[in-house]
């Protein structure tokens, strides 16, 4: 199938999405039961990943930067910023296309061979909006939390790897960490995450609805998922931070 026909019955399956729900006591059911998947669920794959690259970011750069000429809040400067810029936002949104894409693809791939979505139309239910409306809802007002949680643990990454391996002292980290801080790249994190939360869930949902055959296919509809989603991920990050930090 061709760039342009996804694409062309992408468009068309949103168009049925984000239409006013039948029975909004149905939709908050969902939306709940989706904010606790695909976001707290993925609280602890953000928190061990996050911790652990803001450590190394903060032993990688301290090693890399063992010049007299460089200023002391070097490492806490450029861990922040890191992860601020691309690793809380665009990486972590990467990681979790993996996680809560495969996740929405193989749900909904799995109703579609097992003829629940048929089920579903036949009763007269909108099954686009009643499937896939509450879990991009759901995992866009999420992203955001997951976003500032990420950063937060990242720089305690940092800070544990001052109090216990003596590589960079407590005061050099924090004083590089406040050093020059630009709340504004906080919101242009944010502003990625956003845009990066609502293709993934859209377009892995996407894919697991037009699923068809057994349980092989949909598998190959949540790689397809995974893999289209992180590409559109990179080239929005692109497009965005063109746009944003101009």
């Amino acid at each position: 199938m061709n760039i342009f026909q996804d694409t062309g019955r992408y468009c068309i399956l949103m168009e049925h999405v984000f239409i006013k729900p039948d029975r909004w006591k149905m939709f908050f059911r969902q939306f709940r039961n989706e904010l606790d998947k695909l976001g707290l669920q993925s609280l602890p794959i953000v928190l061990i990943i996050s911790v652990f690259i803001g450590a190394v970011l903060t032993i990688q750069t301290k090693l890399n930067s063992e010049n007299p000429l460089l200023p002391s809040y070097t490492t806490g400067l450029v861990t922040r910023d890191t992860l601020l810029l691309e690793f809380s936002s665009t990486i972590m949104c990467l990681i979790l296309a993996g996680k809560v894409g495969s996740n929405i693809a193989s749900e909904i791939g799995t109703m579609r061979i097992t003829e629940q979505i048929d089920a579903l139309e036949i009763m007269g239910v909108n099954s686009a909006n009643y499937l896939i409306l509450p879990k991009i809802v759901a995992f866009v007002l999420m992203i955001p939390f997951l976003t500032i949680f990420s950063m937060a643990i990242g720089l305690l990454g940092g800070y544990l790897v001052g109090i216990f391996s003596g590589i960079i002292t407590v005061a050099e980290y924090v004083e590089g960490i406040q050093y020059a801080f630009n709340a504004y790249y906080v919101f242009y994190s944010i502003v990625k995450s956003l845009v990066f939360a609502f293709l993934i869930s859209s377009v892995s949902a996407y894919y697991g609805y037009y699923a068809y055959g057994g349980a092989l296919d949909v598998g190959k509809a949540s790689t397809t998922a995974v893999v289209n989603s992180s590409i559109l991920i990179l080239f929005f990050n692109l497009l965005i931070t063109n746009v944003m930090l101009k």
